[in-house]
């Protein structure tokens, strides 16, 4: 397994999930075990929209790419996400509940213990989750605004102020575009770009440090079941050195060329020689290396949160081969898991109590 520092970490346990007009679901109400619950069923009876369900449950959102009214069953205008979680014998209720606020948008409101919280609030009580599916090999072989978006997920789970930073610099930097695309005059031009130029370089500074601490994080952490991985963080500076190389063609082209929003990251394997993963590896060394990153993933949320994350596995068995399904087993072991899963007989390898929910 992967050499992970130890922490001392509370277990926040989910009990139950009621939903209510969550996609297909109308009036549903699940339990869970603390070990491994295992949902079966056949392809498109709902087992990813559960598990999607306990992921909003968490972050108040959901993890497909859709849009997020589609959390919203059709024909309804609101829903509701209700979970009942345990720590130390005391029971906590979160609320999450969206509703319509236009054909394409939702508005959301928050709640613990029926008290009506911000979702800054709400995030600073909740638990983290992990998320194993196989899609998620995009991270490695997909665009770098999917490596950029992962990276984003998982630095704001545990830095509430990252998510507002990022929102922040992308709204100065549509307001810095808009000022290059209509400028007329390049004397008023620079006048414009000054407080803009400031305020995305602080703004940068803070992002581009925080993505290049959770890769040395990754990096000091870097072997999984006898394989060593690495990330290269191709960083993009925002600054004034960087800009005044860009100015001209900036002027030109009448768009921001630099900045953190054109960073990427790539995957290295080390044995038996150096690789660029998502170029040159193998399925098996793709699929090795998100092992590897989502191992990682869940020490970094103990560390920082002190809380065991919920593992949430999205028909990942189908996927791997009995070794690599050996190693989920040993992830399952240790945090509270809810698995999708069309093989039933998985319970009998996983050897620990489960619940079983079929769909």
């Amino acid at each position: 397994m992967t050499d992970k520092i130890r922490v001392v970490a509370c277990t926040m346990i989910l009990k139950q999930i009621h939903l209510t007009n969550f996609r297909n679901f109308e009036k549903n109400d699940f339990r869970f075990s603390p070990y491994l619950t295992l949902i079966v069923g056949e392809n498109a009876r709902g087992k990813t929209s559960l598990l999607e369900a306990v992921f909003t449950s968490v972050y108040g959102t959901g993890f497909r790419e859709t849009r997020e009214i589609e959390l919203i069953r059709w024909d309804v205008g609101d829903n509701l996400v209700e979970s009942h979680y345990e720590e130390h014998d005391q029971e906590s209720f979160f609320q999450v509940r969206m509703q319509k606020s236009s054909e394409t948008t939702v508005r959301k409101t928050y709640y613990v213990n029926k008290t009506g919280k911000s979702s800054h609030q709400y995030r600073g009580m909740q638990t983290q989750a992990v998320l194993f599916a196989p899609e998620q090999i995009q991270i490695i072989t997909g665009s770098p605004s999917r490596r950029r978006r992962y990276f984003d997920e998982v630095i704001s789970a545990v830095d509430r102020d990252y998510k507002k930073k990022i929102r922040y610099y992308e709204n100065a930097l549509r307001k810095r575009n808009k000022i290059l695309e209509h400028y007329e005059d390049e004397l008023k031009l620079f006048e414009e770009l000054k407080f803009w130029d400031s305020y995305l370089i602080e703004h940068g500074a803070y992002i581009s440090n925080k993505r290049a601490s959770y890769i040395k994080y990754l990096n000091t952490h870097p072997s999984v079941n006898g394989k060593n991985f690495s990330i290269t963080y191709e960083q993009n500076l925002f600054s004034h050195e960087r800009l005044n190389e860009v100015k001209k063609r900036e002027y030109r082209l009448r768009r921001t060329l630099i900045g953190p929003q054109k960073d990427d990251f790539v995957f290295r394997l080390h044995f038996p020689q150096e690789k660029n993963v998502g170029l040159y590896g193998s399925r098996s060394e793709q699929r090795m290396a998100i092992f590897w990153l989502k191992l990682n993933e869940l020490s970094y949320f103990e560390l920082h949160s002190k809380i065991k994350p919920l593992l949430l596995l999205d028909d990942i068995f189908s996927e791997l081969d009995e070794h690599n399904r050996e190693l989920v087993m040993g992830m399952i072991k240790e945090h509270q898991t809810i698995a999708t899963t069309t093989e039933e007989e998985i319970k009998d390898i996983a050897e620990m109590p489960e619940e079983l929910i079929r769909l």
